[in-house]
């Protein structure tokens, strides 16, 4: 086959620990034939968050809330199955939770600065508008 394509980059210099990855394999439903009743092609990739030190203490923080509905006792898992071969699911499994994590523990946006609209431009907006209510009064036939 070949050699996993890692390491799995989170952000910037982080990485996923291939040490701290623990994977899990099963028999998988799906495409392959007779051949999917004997191998074991589905992958369950687990990552200990809440143990962790590859993580900055801020990005833990972050990735320990916005992930809290996922975890379980402070592991998160990922599956994979929708390629017949073990070695396709695992790297699609580590490419899945790489982006989950990226995700959890990217900084929060910017908060929008409120201005206050110009004056000469609200008064534009209302001048249109009389005129446009001009317009449409006009078409009817009656005498208002």
């Amino acid at each position: 086959m070949g050699v996993m394509s890692g390491p799995y980059v989170i952000r910037g210099s982080v990485s996923l620990p291939e040490a701290e990855l623990m994977w899990r394999f099963s028999r998988s439903s799906g495409p392959g034939g007779q051949h999917v009743n004997t191998s074991d092609s589905q992958v369950e990739l687990r990552f200990d968050l809440a143990a962790t030190d590859a993580l900055p203490e801020v990005w833990k923080a972050r990735a320990l809330e916005r992930l809290a509905g996922r975890l379980v006792g402070g592991v998160v898992s990922v599956r994979a199955s929708e390629h017949r071969s073990q070695w396709r699911n695992r790297e699609t499994a580590a490419v899945r939770l790489a982006a989950l994590l990226a995700e959890a523990t990217a900084p929060p946006p910017k908060q929008r600065i409120k201005r206050k609209i110009p004056r000469g431009i609200n008064e534009r907006r209302l001048r249109e508008k009389k005129q446009r209510g001009d317009t449409k009064r006009g078409r009817s036939g009656r005498d208002w």
